[in-house]
């Protein structure tokens, strides 16, 4: 049987789900840089992805030159972060964490309702111009979409992390992210980290709209993209970059692996749930995930 064992095919399955790994790592991490410096669980990033890919679609459809109608689109996403931040979650700060929950949840439907008044409601096809063919490498076929897509992703987490590693700003987040209240203490302007982490926020949402958008097509079933994220949330921890990162490539490897080769066992049609499967058994050994801090309570 081991004889008969198709490695080229495997490592074809594999790379596939390890490249989608990354997209879905791209959303998750939307997430952990709310979630990180104000305890925010973000259910609103979907609906963000979703008005981002509208918009920018519906600009360049209108004539807007690519490049100008990305420009716009990411001005207009700062704008968004920055307004949630202000006007919603800035007044509820301290309030218990169901409470903020209950505010992004609101807030998604009133973002997707927004898109829907602005841009109206018919499915668009997003082209940025990578053809979604095979290309064969070492003797293996990978999606020129999803390379292109791993390499965009990989290339934002990069800018991400120079940036919140190598400015002051940045330097400002950790020490958020670490502590609040001695961040406070030694006089760091708390209203302008949030400001600036949902401005960033609002440009993940951006990219991986683009990106989703141009493989599922602009539609408003595309900000539950957003679910994807929570069982890579699961694995990496939601307060971890890192996580997020090995978060999506284990999710991604793994239901694709699933659905080739356990798939048939269970009627096919695995890979949609596959995933949620692995974060419940991992929530039951490890609650905090891979890389996420552990919560201790002193009583």
């Amino acid at each position: 049987m081991i004889a008969d064992f198709d490695y080229q095919f495997f490592i074809e399955v594999l790379v596939g789900g390890l490249l989608s790994g990354v997209m879905y790592s791209l959303v998750a991490i939307g997430f952990v840089l709310i979630y990180k410096t104000s305890g925010v669980l973000n259910f609103a990033q979907g609906a963000m992805l979703l008005f981002a890919a509208l918009t920018f679609v519906s600009l360049v459809e209108r004539g807007v030159p690519f490049a100008l109608a990305l420009v716009a689109t990411f001005a207009i996403m700062v704008a968004i972060g920055i307004a949630i931040e202000r006007t919603v979650l800035r007044p509820l700060t301290n309030k218990p964490p169901i409470t903020l929950f209950m505010a992004t949840l609101g807030l998604s439907y009133i973002i997707e309702g927004a898109a829907q008044l602005i841009w109206g409601t018919q499915v668009h096809g997003l082209d940025l111009g990578i053809e979604d063919v095979p290309l064969e490498v070492g003797g293996v076929l990978i999606s020129q979409f999803d390379i292109f897509a791993a390499v965009v992703a990989a290339g934002m987490v990069l800018l991400l992390s120079l940036f919140f590693r190598y400015t002051r700003i940045g330097l400002a987040f950790r020490a958020v992210a670490d502590d609040q209240f001695a961040a406070l203490a030694v006089g760091l302007r708390l209203p302008l980290i949030w400001a600036t982490v949902w401005a960033a926020a609002g440009l993940v949402a951006l990219v991986a709209g683009l990106l989703w958008g141009a493989r599922l097509g602009v539609q408003f079933s595309l900000s539950l993209v957003v679910l994807k994220a929570l069982p890579v949330l699961v694995l990496g921890g939601f307060d971890s970059i890192l996580g997020a990162i090995v978060g999506g490539l284990l999710i991604g490897a793994s239901e694709k692996l699933a659905e080739v080769y356990i798939g048939d066992y269970f009627g096919g049609g695995i890979e949609s749930w596959f995933a949620y499967v692995v974060a419940l058994v991992f929530l039951l050994i490890r609650p905090s995930g891979l890389f996420g801090q552990k919560l201790v309570e002193r009583v």
